[in-house]
């Protein structure tokens, strides 16, 4: 018994020593204590994170300029002392190297309207880079550093299987401090937050209490593994420890078609919603517990026809995200990309389901059909002009009551100027969830600039 009261008194005491630094000797040292697993994270993925410096280059206009009631006379004689000068406005952000070939992931708006791109490797090495393709729906960009030497690099890992509360690193240059770590868990996932430089919310983001700060946009979010799950994208203005990231999923998807193209190529499913009035939710009879859009148009071979979903149908939710409007769900189908497996929650007929869609990239062949239903324009491309011509106005559409006839040509919608297919295939793809269309029309001579309600 006594025995037993002494190993008591010294593992008491072992204690004490430990909790007021006086550990014993067996304990001095000792590595384990002090390589956690962060420690081997950061030493394993730390060289492939890079300094991102861009660009861009802005042009001063003359003090000068014509105002309404001045002589133009006076006005160009002091323009002809004006020299217009230039001006560089610097940017920094982060990135990850995710192949041997030297390709960098990144956020789009680190690289937004940049005239020149440099990088910087963790040991110090400087390159210049030349942007491969972005995605600004997705908020991510690839670059490839313009070297033939073998750099460092981490390939990405998987989001699908993360879990709330497991421990993860973050990676970036904040405020320009090179390879600033910090560490944190998994706060939640699917969270949606307002695009940076971009009027709409991206969807199915991960939230992390580890610090994210300016300058750390770009950079990896790693899980304790060293297997990189995400991409840093944002914080939470006015809060601390909110930080966000687009999952590795999603940017895969987006590195896939940024080699392969240069962007992202605009996908369909092939339906059309609404919200739901008041009114219309008593027609339908929808339980209060009920909430979603409706479907209201649906094309007969797109996928969402053939994957089962009806007009009528109610979406609940998207990939487990509840849906409260149609806007929202114009927003989430933003990001899509090719071959995007969809799980819709729908709510027919008094009974709750679940549908898979496909998406599927935006058939040529459909194009016109989408120009003729939204901009109420039958459009035929002009080698000779560049642009499209209108071959046929539809009768009673807001294109016709704002005078558009046969003979015109459109030359840009919503900034993409039309001088190919693939420029229209884009503009009519980004006209899903608008309610009008700023569109250049050229007629004789005369160019104009028309607000077009759509369909």
């Amino acid at each position: 018994m006594n025995m037993k009261l002494d190993r008591q008194y010294w593992a008491l005491v072992a204690l004490v020593l430990i909790i007021w630094g006086g550990a014993p000797a067996a304990f001095a040292g000792d590595p384990f204590l002090r390589q956690t697993a962060a420690v081997d994270v950061v030493r394993s993925v730390g060289p492939s994170v890079v300094n991102i410096t861009t660009e861009r280059i802005t042009k001063t206009t003359s003090p000068f300029r014509r105002r309404s009631g001045v002589d133009p006379v006076f006005d160009n004689f002091f323009e002809n002392f004006f020299v217009p000068r230039s001006q560089t406005v610097q940017s920094l952000g982060s990135g990850v190297i995710f192949d041997a070939g030297g390709h960098v992931l990144t956020n789009e708006h680190v690289i937004a309207r940049a005239d020149r791109v440099r990088v910087t490797i963790a040991d110090g090495r400087e390159y210049e880079a030349e942007l491969v393709g972005a995605d600004p729906n997705n908020d991510l960009a690839v670059l490839k550093i313009l070297t033939d030497e073998m750099l460092p690099f981490s390939e990405p890992g998987i989001s699908s299987d993360l879990m709330v509360g497991e421990p993860v690193i973050a990676i970036g240059n904040p405020f320009g401090f090179s390879n600033s770590v910090t560490t944190g868990v998994i706060s939640a996932k699917n969270r949606s937050v307002r695009s940076q430089g971009n009027d709409f919310t991206i969807h199915g983001l991960l939230q992390t209490d580890a610090l994210i700060n300016p300058g750390n946009s770009g950079g990896p979010l790693l899980n304790a593994e060293g297997q990189l799950i995400g991409i840093n994208t944002a914080i939470f203005a006015g809060a601390q420890g909110i930080g966000f990231a687009i999952p590795i999923d999603v940017a895969k998807r987006v590195i896939h078609e940024l080699l392969l193209y240069g962007e992202v190529h605009p996908v369909w499913l092939g339906l059309e919603f609404q919200d739901i009035a008041p009114t219309l939710r008593e027609i339908l009879d929808l339980p209060n517990g009920v909430t979603g859009v409706l479907v209201s148009r649906l094309n007969p071979d797109g996928p969402a026809s053939r994957a089962g979903i009806r007009r009528g149908d109610i979406v609940a939710k998207v990939d487990g995200r509840s849906v409260k409007n149609a806007q929202e769900l114009f927003e989430m189908l933003k990001g899509l990309t090719a071959d995007q497996e969809l799980h819709l929650n729908l709510y027919r007929d008094g009974k709750a389901q679940t549908i898979m869609a496909v998406a599927e990239e935006l058939p040529q062949t459909m194009v016109h059909n989408i120009a003729r239903q939204k901009l109420g324009l039958d459009l035929t491309r002009s080698e000779i002009h560049r642009a499209f011509e209108v071959t046929d106005v539809n009768a009673g559409s807001a294109a016709e009551t704002l005078g558009l006839r046969a003979g015109d040509f459109l030359l840009g919608i919503n900034g993409v100027a039309l001088s190919s297919n693939e420029d229209l295939r884009r503009a009519v793809a980004r006209l899903r969830g608008r309610t009008r269309a700023l569109v250049v029309v050229q007629r004789g001579l005369g160019r104009y600039h028309l607000t077009l309600p759509l369909f």
